[in-house]
């Protein structure tokens, strides 16, 4: 009997061409296959004898075929036309550019159609009806009852994978793995009936509780996978024991040209806390953006230099990478802590000895010296691949250890999200900005202050010497850049410089070579650029206190965190800034969320925000940053996240067979 672990391939009818084009649809498994259920049903309830049938109403009909041609109409377009008759009469049949039709359907075959009843010239008709061919001991698939319509691709209709659906759950193990009390305590159908009632219901009341039990299932194996990883982990040993002087600490902190915030002060208590213990420290650094999560790394950085051992730090881009170790470099060049920049050009005779490393994922590749490395610093987790963390702690251990890891994260994700991705890290949230950061204005502005808007900006820079970015949304839903992309900001950058007549303006995309992109920003720096326009390559990492006006093109493309993220750019410095969201939408959901980045400035209020407005698959940007999509669970349902966050807990046995990645598809 199949099991439900198995890969789709290895159904009958699937092979490799079905197996790339299901992929596109999430689906490797033939659990991924069950748990692709329908977004909604035809109703075909409703059936009738052929003289029955009445104009407009939709119904099921059985009959013979009595005859079925292709021909074409007076404008040359290409129709199947046909009669199927019963004991009551007969109905004409008519298809629009199926010529295999022919070959497929043929005088005396029994038939089942449904679809909407038309007239067809002067007489009654079934137009582009579904149908099937009855063949005796099969049951009707596509034309009786609720027939589910599925979300597709290319060269997979719902059709296809009906057919395909139904023959799994004949075949495939749907045993039951949940205790009785469980079943019992959620009120949830078994798993088999589950399954059943998803994809062929007998009718629509049965659906919301199969899709429930579904969904649960689809969480749990989310909250198991993460305690399976949190266990696996506390079987580490760390690669070096660290002790904690504070007074190397606060002598530290005596030095910083500002004060730290209340819950930075709790979070480097928590983080110095797992450093001296004999388990490797797996910790997530939850913080808005400009809330300090660098000095928070940096202070982790320098009890490890303090004990003889080497930090690694690895953050995703570039920019963000150079704005870290300019940062470390400040803070630590009194201390005499050697920091590197890694970078994919760097050689490894220029490095020499070092004690914090820092760079992309160029320093897996690179044969930087980690000779000692006690700890590694992971900055905004979510944008590299599980292989490529896997690759650095790899690089980072020894044969029988590993390092003490500390992942930051700059996206604001709500708890029972948090709790799901990341349960199987220990959590430090920062909460409260830095002393004196100012707080950023933000308006919506429609298409009529466009032109006002331009004027403004204008006088706030020959004015006010205030520096501006000006963010054009990325055209396709994708994190990489494509060359459409990179046309579309070059245009804008075109027609802004006519606009913006005697102002400096930069242009910055992630298709500009490194080493010029580096001057790019070096320029804006020095204030020699007045207006950087970019792609939202800008939302993490660049720095720049002069910088006092955000401007967004198409703000609605961009969810409410990522847009806060972009607003974070600005108001770094002692200047009043501004953001503006341009948007030519009139939608009322849309301006409802734009207008919340005019009342809230808190990134995790913004996000809880986003998950109540936007909906399961939309949440707050992380479609486009890796984070696990589900497919029929809803980030929204924090009643369900609970109980399987419960069941998790109180049943880590449950999938056991598994292999931590199994449980995730």
């Amino acid at each position: 009997m199949m099991q439900l672990e198995d890969s789709v391939e290895s159904l009958p009818k699937v092979g490799p061409t079905y197996a790339s084009r299901l992929e596109n649809l999430g689906i490797f498994t033939i659990r991924d296959l069950l748990i692709h259920i329908p977004h909604r049903y035809l109703d075909f309830s409703l059936t009738s004898d052929i003289a029955g049938l009445q104009p407009g109403e939709v119904a099921t009909v059985s009959g013979q075929v009595v005859s079925l041609k292709n021909q074409y109409t007076r404008s040359g377009r290409k129709l199947q036309i046909g009669q199927v008759a019963d004991s009551t009469g007969k109905i004409t049949v008519v298809w629009f550019n199926q010529p295999f039709l022919v070959r497929t359907i043929f005088p005396g075959d029994t038939i089942s159609m449904a679809g909407k009843v038309d007239w067809f010239g002067r007489n009654k008709a079934l137009v582009s009806p579904e149908y099937e061919i009855v063949k005796e001991g099969k049951a009707r698939l596509h034309t009786a009852g609720l027939v589910p319509v599925y979300p597709e691709t290319y060269g997979v209709s719902s059709k296809w994978l009906r057919t395909r659906i139904s023959d799994v759950i004949s075949e495939v193990n749907l045993d039951e793995y949940l205790p009785a009390a469980l079943i019992k305590k959620y009120n949830f159908p078994k798993f088999d009936e589950a399954v059943r009632s998803a994809h062929f219901p007998q009718n629509l009341a049965d659906v919301e509780p199969a899709r429930r039990r579904l969904a649960f299932e689809e969480l749990l194996r989310l909250q198991l996978a993460s305690l399976k990883r949190k266990t696996q982990w506390k079987k580490n040993v760390p690669s070096y024991c660290l002790s904690v002087d504070k007074s190397v600490v606060e002598s530290f902190i005596k030095t910083l040209p500002f004060e730290l915030t209340p819950s930075q002060g709790k979070a480097i208590e928590e983080i110095l806390s797992d450093l001296s213990k004999d388990k490797p420290m797996n910790r997530l650094l939850e913080g808005d953006v400009g809330s300090g999560k660098t000095v928070v790394a940096a202070i982790a950085a320098l009890v490890t230099f303090a004990n003889g051992f080497q930090t690694v730090i690895m953050a995703p881009t570039q920019i963000l990478a150079s704005q870290h170790y300019n940062t470390l470099k400040t803070l630590f060049d009194p201390l005499k802590v050697r920091v590197s920049l890694v970078t994919s050009s760097i050689k490894k005779s220029d490095l020499g000895r070092t004690d914090i490393f820092v760079g992309t994922h160029s320093l897996i590749h690179k044969k930087a010296k980690f000779e000692k490395v006690a700890l590694v610093v992971v900055d905004e987790q979510h944008r590299f691949g599980v292989a490529q963390r896997a690759e650095l702690v790899k690089k980072s251990k020894t044969r029988t250890t590993v390092p003490h890891i500390l992942t930051m994260t700059a996206t604001p994700i709500p708890r029972t999200v948090a709790m799901t991705i990341y349960g199987d890290l220990d959590l430090s949230v920062l909460t409260d900005m830095p002393r004196g950061r100012i707080k950023v204005t933000t308006w919506v502005v429609p298409p009529v202050k466009r032109d006002k808007a331009y004027a403004w900006i204008q006088s706030l820079v020959t004015s006010h010497g205030l520096q501006v970015f000006i963010v054009c949304p990325l055209i396709e839903e994708s994190e990489k850049e494509t060359m459409q992309d990179v046309k579309a900001v070059t245009k804008e950058f075109g027609v802004l410089s006519k606009i913006f007549k005697g102002l400096k303006l930069g242009l910055l995309h992630g298709r500009i070579p490194a080493k010029d992109k580096e001057k790019v920003i070096e320029t804006f720096k020095k204030g020699k650029t007045d207006i950087l326009i970019t792609t939202p390559v800008v939302e993490v990492g660049i720095d720049i206190p002069n910088a006092g006006v955000m401007v967004i093109e198409g703000a609605e493309r961009f969810g409410l965190a990522t847009l806060h993220q972009l607003r974070g750019r600005v108001g770094r410095g002692a200047k009043k800034s501004y953001c503006l969201l341009f948007t030519d939408s009139k939608s009322q959901n849309v301006m409802s969320r734009l207008s919340a980045l005019t009342k809230y400035n808190s990134g995790f209020e913004l996000a809880e925000l986003d998950l109540k407005l936007r909906g399961p698959g939309e949440v707050f940007g992380l479609r486009q940053h890796g984070f696990p999509e589900l497919k029929v669970a809803s980030w929204q349902d924090s009643e369900l996240i609970k109980a399987s966050r419960d069941v998790a807990e109180a049943h880590p046995e449950l999938f056991s067979h598994l292999r931590p990645e199994a449980l995730v598809s």
